[in-house]
């Protein structure tokens, strides 16, 4: 764990999965918020040079810590490192995840298993830990990155769907159950979004992503971000993916899972 330059009397986010993509444009726009940052990453040398940049443009304090969220213990090893240097999160940002492609009995069970960790049980872990001290205090906002996926059944990501369903099913009840003490639980749910996350995963080559307008995460991370500077609990971006995430309501679910099958597959 690193800090530097520390500033007192601002509120503090912890954001994670923060070296790249949509937790790094989050991180930004925080920053020039004046918000101090934890910023949480399994990659040391990019999240150590996103610290400093952000350091020398806005004059924040910034935590860095380098965990891998697969691991079972990295929740409780977050908070207690934080505990311990009297850092107080005002903001949970769960944005770290990822996916795998494929059909589902020839792709890697560690790996699924793994994803399963870091999608849903370190987001769901991190927000007990956190959540407590927020409803404590009457304040706090946590940001959920989920996806367009959550709505839908995704043939060739199975599991990955899967785990975006459970973020906003999740998100949703928490809201609820929170009116009233402060808190706000906000879920992100972007389409397709520029990133290295379509490469990792396989999916480069599918219809999905053939010759399609994506958006971009800077896009996606200020949208997130005023979603949850309102308190609203759902956000969408992008009109098409508002349109598409509604109509699944009112299609029969098998045509709706064949259409995505075919989205998916390779051209």
């Amino acid at each position: 764990m690193n800090t530097t330059n520390q500033v007192e009397d601002q509120q503090t986010a912890l954001i994670t999965g923060a070296a790249s993509g949509i937790g790094y444009e989050l991180a930004y726009i925080f920053a020039a918020h004046n918000y101090n940052l934890v910023l949480v990453d399994r990659i040391e040398l990019k999240l150590k040079e996103v610290a400093i940049k952000f350091k020398e443009e806005f004059g924040i304090f910034v935590t860095t810590i380098v965990k891998d969220l697969s691991f079972s213990t990295s929740p409780q090893e977050i908070f207690q490192e934080l505990q311990a240097i009297n850092i107080r999160v005002d903001v949970l940002v769960n944005n770290a995840g990822f996916g795998i492609y494929g059909l589902f009995h020839e792709t890697d069970l560690t790996a699924e298993l793994e994803m399963l960790q870091v999608n849903m049980v370190c987001l769901t872990h991190l927000t007990k830990l956190f959540l407590k001290d927020m409803v404590k205090q009457g304040y706090g906002k946590i940001l959920n990155v989920s996806s367009a996926a959550a709505f839908q059944p995704g043939p060739l990501m199975a599991v990955y769907f899967a785990t975006k369903a459970y973020i906003l099913s999740f998100s949703e009840a928490i809201a609820n159950e929170l009116e009233g003490t402060g808190v706000t639980v906000t879920v992100l749910c972007p389409g397709s979004t520029e990133s290295a996350f379509h490469e990792r995963t396989g999916m480069a080559d599918s219809k999905l992503m053939k010759g399609k307008r994506m958006m971009d995460a800077a896009t996606v991370a200020q949208i997130g971000y005023a979603a949850l500077m309102k308190g609203q609990t759902i956000v969408i971006p992008g009109v098409i993916n508002q349109i598409l995430a509604k109509s699944v309501r009112f299609t029969p679910r098998k045509l709706v899972t064949k259409i995505v099958r075919n989205m998916q597959e390779d051209k």
